[in-house]
């Protein structure tokens, strides 16, 4: 969801990463598994360098807005009070109607990578040579379909 990061007492740095980036950022389910952004193992996770980054200091008296789908990791730099106000913009039926606090996929995403799922269990049953070919049509199928035209 959308958040509004207040920041009500001492200092914070926030690092965001664009959901464009997420191919870069060695996803593990919503977390990365990089968790030294400011000293990455790159030989270890070597695309995380192709990720943007978006930074800046949050202060007393500070508001960011993360858009939804944004990664961000935030440290204290000292310390401090901070306040999150998220809200759901999509309409009520996208969301798990029991999802309280609206951590979970929208349901049209969560049955997405179900289905995926279930696709690459069945491409498991080839041959490598075979489910490596059908697996790069299916992956070019997906960027044709799916990915977004617009450029950033």
């Amino acid at each position: 969801m959308d958040n509004l990061l207040i920041q009500v007492t001492g200092k914070k740095r926030v690092v965001l990463f664009s959901p464009r980036d997420a191919q870069y950022l060695y996803l593990k389910g919503t977390k990365s598994e990089v968790l030294n952004i400011d000293n990455p193992d790159l030989a270890k996770y070597p695309l995380f360098s192709k990720a943007r980054r978006y930074e800046c200091s949050l202060e007393a008296g500070d508001v960011l807005f993360i858009p939804a789908l944004w990664f961000h990791n935030v440290i204290s730099e000292e310390f401090g009070v901070g306040v999150n106000i998220f809200w759901k913009h999509l309409p009520s039926e996208c969301y798990d109607k029991t999802d309280t606090y609206g951590n979970k996929d929208p349901t049209a995403a969560s049955r997405a990578a179900q289905i995926l799922d279930r696709a690459l269990k069945t491409l498991a049953e080839l041959p490598e040579e075979y489910r490596d070919f059908y697996a790069r049509r299916m992956v070019l199928h997906i960027q044709d379909k799916a990915y977004s035209k617009n450029s950033e």
